[in-house]
Formats: C-alpha cells, sequence, structure tokens
C-alpha cells in the first residue's frame, strides 16, 4: 500500500489473494489486507502533508499533476496489463488508461482556475469590500468505485487534491492490483508523499473507522451500499464531516466534459468571506 509516500504492508500482516483471469493463466497474487491502524497511521500522514501542499501556489500543483500526468504516459502499458489482469479485455484496458491520463492533465489545468470561478467580491453597505474565496478544507477520506479501477480512483481524487486537500483512499476491492502499480507512478512522480494515500482492504471493516477519525473533514463514497453509507454518515456526525455518497454509472466516468467539471473540485472547499475597510 501507498502511505506517505512509501509502501507498506499491512500491519496485521493480512493479506487478500487476488487471481488474474483463466486466459493469462489464473496466477493468484497476495494483497495487503489494510487493518484500522492503517487507516490511522495514513490519516496522520495525509493530515501532515496537507498544509504544506495546500501552501503551494496553485500554479505549481497544476506543474505537478502535468507531471503525473507524463509519468502515467510513461507507464500506460504497465496500467493497461493491470487493467487487463484485473479483468478488461486489451482494448477496453487502453481506453481506461488512456482516459485516465487525460482526466490528470484536465485537472491540472483547472488547479489555478476554479478560484476565478468560485470567488466572488459581495456587494455589502457601508465602507468595506467584503470578497469569498474559496480554500481547502484538509483530510478527505474516499471509498473509490469498483470500475473502472483506475479511471474511477483518479477521477475520484484528483479534484480533491487539485483544491489542496490531501486523501486517504480505499481502492477497488474488484481490482485492488491496479491502485497499487498506479501507486508505483504516485511514489516516483513530484508528488509530495502523503497527498494521496492509497489502501486496499475491505470497504466495510475499513470505512466506519475513517468516518469517525477526528481528522477527516469529508468523506466522498463511491458505489457503497445503503447500509453502509448509513453507517458512515452516523460515524461522521461526530466532527461534522461533510459526506458526500454517489453511485455513478460505470460509463458516466468517461464522459470527460461531465467527470472534469470544477463542480467537482467545489464539493471539497470550504468558502472564506474576507471584511475589509476601505477607507472613506
Amino acid at each position: 500500500m501507498l502511505v506517505g509516500g512509501q509502501f507498506v504492508r499491512s500491519e496485521s500482516g493480512r493479506y487478500i489473494q487476488v487471481a488474474d483471469p483463466m486466459s493469462l493463466g489464473g496466477t493468484k497474487e497476495n494483497v495487503p489486507w489494510a487493518s484500522r491502524k492503517d487507516v490511522r497511521d495514513a490519516v496522520v500522514v495525509a493530515r501532515g502533508a496537507w498544509e504544506g501542499w495546500s501552501g503551494r501556489t496553485a500554479y505549481n500543483r497544476g506543474q505537478i499533476l502535468y507531471r503525473l500526468a507524463e509519468m502515467l504516459e510513461a507507464r500506460q502499458g504497465e496500467l493497461a496489463r493491470a487493467l487487463e489482469r484485473g479483468g478488461l479485455d486489451a482494448s477496453r484496458a487502453a481506453t481506461e488508461t488512456a482516459a485516465a491520463i487525460d482526466r490528470v492533465v484536465s485537472y491540472a489545468g483547472w488547479a489555478d482556475k476554479y478560484q476565478s470561478l468560485f470567488s466572488s467580491l459581495n456587494p455589502v453597505a457601508g465602507p468595506h469590500f467584503n470578497f469569498t474565496v474559496p480554500e481547502s478544507m484538509g483530510v478527505v477520506g474516499v471509498v473509490s468505485p469498483a470500475r473502472p479501477a483506475l479511471l474511477g480512483l483518479l477521477g475520484a481524487v484528483l479534484p480533491i487534491i487539485t483544491a489542496g486537500n490531501t486523501v486517504v483512499v480505499l481502492a477497488s476491492e474488484e481490482d485492488p492490483r491496479t491502485a497499487l502499480v498506479l501507486g508505483e507512478a504516485l511514489a516516483t512522480s513530484d508528488l509530495p508523499g502523503g497527498v494521496i494515500n492509497v489502501l486496499t482492504g475491505r470497504a466495510a471493516e475499513l470505512l466506519p473507522h475513517l468516518a469517525k477519525h477526528m481528522e477527516v473533514a469529508a468523506l466522498d463514497l463511491h458505489g457503497v451500499t445503503p447500509e453502509l453509507a448509513r453507517k458512515a454518515e452516523e460515524a461522521a456526525i461526530v466532527n461534522v464531516k461533510r459526506v458526500r455518497t454517489r453511485s455513478i454509472d460505470e460509463a458516466a466516468w468517461f464522459d470527460a466534459d461531465g467527470a472534469t467539471s470544477p463542480r467537482w473540485i467545489e464539493r471539497f472547499v470550504e468558502m472564506k468571506t474576507i471584511w475589509h475597510p476601505s477607507g472613506a
């Protein structure tokens, strides 16, 4: 798993066996099975990375994301093979990989532009200027969709980190290996360690611990069951987390216009209003 830019095993020593399709030999591999302590460790690392990441200029965050897209493009074949081992045919795997790279480029472009859309100069009575500007929230917990495993994970995480937040993401249970291959690109890119932390395991076991953690500011849940979503919402009450629960059709993730809207970024920013005296 990827935590703080480093690859770690689960502290519990547990693992999940994931098999290749029979057409590729049916070979089984062990994937770490995260525990609640792994969740806590990842949140601590993400919280520590938040101040540095949010303190960077928006332009610099965009540069780093664009560099990540270049890293993914260099590993395009490896990512596509991982998706094939996860059950996709070669054509669908290539299509998803290309769409994932394009998604990173899109959010790299939004990094220094969404502020102009959401900021405002507010009319007020009296000798004051009144501005409203977006700022990051902190650590966001994400449950990525089962499919598409690569595009879904990046599509969920990118708008959150574009706004200056950091992320602890639970990877797809259907294809966790692709998330770990993606982690290799994240670890060798210019993205600071701790901005994206990838855990593998069972969402039903890990999400309640993520939801009640006091350092987690918001949750973005994709494709979870109504019962699990309810448990997460109840646990999130403890510090009034913002909870978004969505079940997006797999095909909708490939909609470049709908899935790269700045409204995805807006879901995970806070709006700060500033008053300043204007003189006479």
